[in-house]
């Protein structure tokens, strides 16, 4: 991007905790509503093809040692206690401790093949962990896990680590031992604290016991702390979301991300033990996403891209407004690494170029792994093009602003997709910059879904990264 994009950026972002709710939601809702993907990569990973392998995951990592360009480094952990009915993660429930030290010895195997074909040690500048539920290992097993990254690659100063956990199983020295090996940022997931909403997705924590694990993440030294919730549920409706809501804003954390409920239960088999008719129509949805921007913005959170909402002086709020906010396989990041290394089974590496998916079945990732190789089953390398437009949308999907310039030889007819939206008040196209309007916050990833040539091209779009769009 070019060097005005902190300009374009500066001008959206004056109305970055300004809304303009639709007067009609549900006129709105039937014109641009419709499924797409969630634009954490470009092209959506169920684009993705099975002629990508060890092979060119290795050959990637190998030119990126060769020029020592940092990385941000995501690990899965795909252990759960039990299953949450709503849950779209790559889980395995297990009870059994044995299971994740095999886990573990199978995890340092890949880290030392990804370490070989970097050829070193690696600068970093973020370590996530992911699942799953990370926090299900012991104490031990967190130590330890800590230590095979921080003996293989070269964290910088203030580089940031990050791990989410249930709140479920939090205890004091859990915390303490995360603190311990380096990790500065913890993500709950929450989702609702109503007891009926939580019977039916199968996840029952009192709010109660979520006060009590944040008072114990602030004890133990956390000064980042995310909450996850989502809307959309079976047996939600305002009243019970606001109060959900007004114990979130209650317990102040730095960050909250507020998630769209995905009912796919053609891909995820758990899903079908949620009564579809207990869940939200389309107006009754939007009606919970904008209680939810209402409260935390009036709360004084900032709405932060898509689904983010952080307080003003949270460094994500920070990168925001300068226009250095930064949107990966992990969310919205302040980080600048400019590749992605993803390891555990089903972990997804962004190197390169190359879109690399280790295999999302345990015991397949364990054979690959045991073999020797770096488990890849599928991926993508994006030509120069692809490159382009990922840009282009990730921009867009940070900033709120975009020269159309950016998307070449697309341009006009990204106009011409852009016109319903224009017209609705949602965008803007003066002086050939696309501006999403205080409107066209609640249609963001729509926005982007109009400036993506792929969506305009007849195609069986299958839904695993997909969800509606409000």
């Amino acid at each position: 991007m070019s060097g005005s994009q902190p300009t374009l950026h500066r001008t959206a972002a004056t109305a970055s905790g300004i809304y303009a709710a639709p007067a009609d939601p549900a006129a709105l809702l039937a014109r641009h509503d419709r499924p797409g993907p969630r634009y954490t990569s470009y092209p959506p990973a169920n684009l993705w093809r099975d002629d990508v392998g060890p092979a060119d995951l290795a050959a990637a990592l190998a030119h990126v040692g060769a020029r020592g360009e940092p990385l941000a480094l995501y690990a899965h952990f795909p252990f759960c206690a039990a299953k949450c009915l709503y849950c779209g993660c790559n889980a395995t429930v297990t009870r059994h401790a044995r299971v994740v030290d095999d886990y573990l010895d199978d995890l340092e195997r890949e880290l030392d093949g990804v370490g070989d074909a970097l050829g070193g040690r690696a600068p970093a500048l973020q370590l996530h962990w992911g699942g799953g539920t990370p926090n299900f290992l012991s104490d031990a097993q967190l130590a330890r896990a800590a230590a095979l990254f921080a003996t293989r690659f070269a964290f910088a100063p203030g580089a940031e680590w990050s791990v989410e956990c249930d709140p479920r199983l939090v205890t004091p020295s859990q915390l303490a031992t995360l603190r311990a090996a380096g990790f500065t940022r913890l993500s709950y997931g929450v989702q609702d604290l109503d007891g009926d909403v939580q019977r039916a997705i199968g996840r029952p924590q009192d709010e109660a016991l979520v006060r009590a694990a944040v008072a114990a993440a602030r004890d133990a030294g956390f000064a980042g702390l995310n909450l996850d919730l989502m809307y959309g549920l079976p047996q939600q409706d305002d009243a019970t979301f606001a109060a959900t809501l007004d114990a979130a804003i209650d317990m102040r954390p730095e960050r909250l991300a507020v998630f769209g409920y995905a009912h796919v239960p053609w891909l995820k088999a758990h899903q079908k033990r949620i009564d579809a008719g207990a869940l939200p129509d389309a107006t009754a949805r939007f009606a919970l996403w904008r209680l939810a921007v209402e409260r935390l913005v009036e709360a004084g959170y900032r709405w932060i891209g898509l689904d983010h909402f952080a307080l003003p002086d949270d460094p994500l709020t920070v990168a925001f407004d300068a226009g250095t906010l930064h949107r990966n396989f992990m969310g919205y990041t302040t980080m600048d690494a400019p590749h992605l290394v993803g390891v555990g089974c089903s972990a997804i590496s962004d190197v390169d170029g190359l879109y690399a998916q280790g295999d999302p079945k345990l015991g397949a990732w364990r054979t690959l792994v045991r073999a020797g190789t770096l488990p890849v089953v599928r991926g993508w390398r994006l030509s120069p093009d692809e490159r382009r437009l990922r840009s282009a949308i990730t921009r867009l999907m940070c900033d709120l602003a975009l020269p159309l310039a950016a998307l070449g030889d697309d341009a006009p007819a990204a106009r011409a997709r852009l016109a319903p939206l224009v017209d609705d008040g949602c965008v803007t196209l003066d002086d050939d910059v696309l501006r999403v309007t205080p409107l066209g916050r609640w249609f963001l990833r729509t926005a982007c879904m109009a400036i993506d040539p792929m969506l305009a091209r007849p195609r069986d779009w299958e839904a695993p990264a997909w969800s509606r769009a409000v």
